[in-house]
């Protein structure tokens, strides 16, 4: 980039907004390593003005834009590519709280807000809000809407498409949409902040949103149960939604391998129950209404064990006991990757061919690569399982990871067959941008080009990313 056009850039926001390639080289990777660009600036507007007189400026000049939230995503599309001609545009200070209506059960917040701090005002209102990730406490509003963000609360919530009420964004002319509506009705038409919810900043940039809030739990009931099989958990899951209805809040699957390596790596965690099993339920009950959750539970639970259901369970005694619980859950992520290279699938199936699913998916692999180890778990009550796939021991880590294309195509074929989505929550990014044709019918193709050239005719936003 011309010297020129980086300074009329630099002054359009303060002097230390402009970083430098020290600071900036942290933007450039993501949290796998998987993806490493170049930018040739790296700027942090404070607010929607900023952004738009940015977008502006990179709309009279032809110069892509890279927008970026927490840096958490896992699939690239918050990298630059190599090209190094673009800009990278942190929405970090755009980090005001500007309203919460308990009233009204809402809050409206800018984009780089972190999840952890929505939750804490929520909090603070006697209120919730739902969204939970194992990466809540850097990952931000604006990177959850632009990539539909899930979590663990999916359940009883949905995702962050559900708890999104109206969306603030920069479109790529440098116009600005205020869209920030509080409406729980309004039947005008194209519901337009539904373009930018999982859209991975190709077709504007959230400065901000209005998002629901929930009555906050009064009660809460907690418990770590041991299966002996993807099945059974199923049969778990069914069993608790006939008996807690929508108390049912969270139901997550963890297989042993996956507790072993928290265990093993992860400090401050033991083994919730006495002997182990080859499967675990994590399972949540909450209400904001003071109606007998911990019976309601006790007695589920007691019908399980006389069916053979669940082999044994501990149920949280304490909020933290129940922290620990989560603990446990939200830290198998990161963990695998201290035991090598982990080739990892966001995927989801069908409720009810989930068991089935990890079956043949574990059979395939392991014929694959032998001494593979299958760590399937998370969301089984919406049907979507992280199926990663750490390397067999004492082999190179490199070697094993040149075969994730070849991997990828044995999972995600059994994916496929079993009508499901090859990527539930984590979105597409550079990394499956690919593999969308093999998945979307060619009309649904043309559609999202359709839209794409319609707001970014130019196609600056985020090149290379999603279409």
């Amino acid at each position: 980039m011309p010297l020129d056009l980086v300074a009329r850039f630099a002054a359009l926001v303060a002097p230390n907004d402009m970083l430098d390639a020290e600071d900036a080289a942290p933007h450039l990777v993501e949290p796998r390593g998987l993806y490493k660009g170049r930018a040739a600036i790296v700027i942090r507007p404070r607010s929607t003005e900023e952004v738009a007189a940015i977008v502006r400026l990179a709309h009279e000049t032809g110069t892509p834009i890279v927008p970026q939230g927490g840096n958490t995503g896992l699939v690239g599309g918050q990298t630059p590519d190599q090209g190094g001609g673009a800009i990278l545009l942190s929405t970090k200070r755009l980090d005001r709280i500007r309203e919460v209506d308990a009233d009204e059960n809402l809050i409206v917040a800018e984009a780089g807000v972190t999840l952890a701090a929505i939750q804490d005002a929520a909090k603070a209102a006697d209120r919730l809000f739902p969204l939970s990730l194992g990466s809540e406490g850097s990952c931000t509003v604006g990177g959850n809407i632009a990539t539909n963000a899930g979590g663990v609360g999916v359940l009883a919530y949905g995702n962050t498409r559900d708890l999104v009420l109206g969306v603030e964004a920069v479109l790529p002319d440098g116009r600005i949409w205020n869209g920030l509506r509080r409406l729980r009705k309004d039947n005008t038409g194209y519901d337009l902040k539904h373009l930018f919810i999982g859209s991975e900043g190709t077709l504007g940039i959230v400065t901000a949103a209005v998002l629901k809030l929930f009555p906050a739990p009064r009660e809460v009931a907690t418990a770590f149960c041991g299966v002996p099989s993807p099945a059974a958990a199923l049969a778990l899951f069914r069993l608790l939604r006939a008996k807690a209805g929508s108390a049912l809040t969270g139901c997550e699957i963890l297989p042993r391998i996956g507790l072993d390596f928290t265990l093993r790596h992860m400090a401050a965690t033991r083994d919730p129950l006495s002997e182990p099993h080859p499967w675990y339920v994590l399972v949540e009950l909450s209400s904001p209404l003071s109606i007998g959750l911990a019976a309601t539970l006790e007695s589920a639970l007691a019908e399980a064990f006389e069916t053979g259901i669940v082999e044994d369970a501990a149920i949280a005694v304490s909020g933290e006991h129940a922290e620990a619980f989560w603990r446990i859950r939200q830290g198998m992520s990161e963990v695998q990757g201290k035991e090598g290279g982990s080739i990892k699938h966001d995927v989801s199936v069908p409720l009810g061919r989930v068991a089935a699913f990890i079956a043949e998916a574990t059979s395939a692999v392991e014929a694959f690569e032998p001494g593979a180890r299958v760590v399937a778990f998370g969301h089984l009550g919406d049907g979507n399982i992280h199926f990663n796939v750490s390397q067999p021991v004492g082999v190179d880590k490199a070697t094993y990871l040149e075969r994730w294309s070849a991997m990828n195509e044995v999972v995600h074929g059994i994916v496929e067959a079993y009508g499901g989505s090859i990527a539930a929550e984590h979105g597409v990014g550079r990394l499956k941008r690919g593999l969308l044709p093999t998945v979307k019918q060619s009309v649904e193709l043309d559609m999202m080009r359709a839209v794409k050239s319609a707001l970014d005719p130019n196609g600056l936003f985020n090149p290379g990313v999603l279409i």
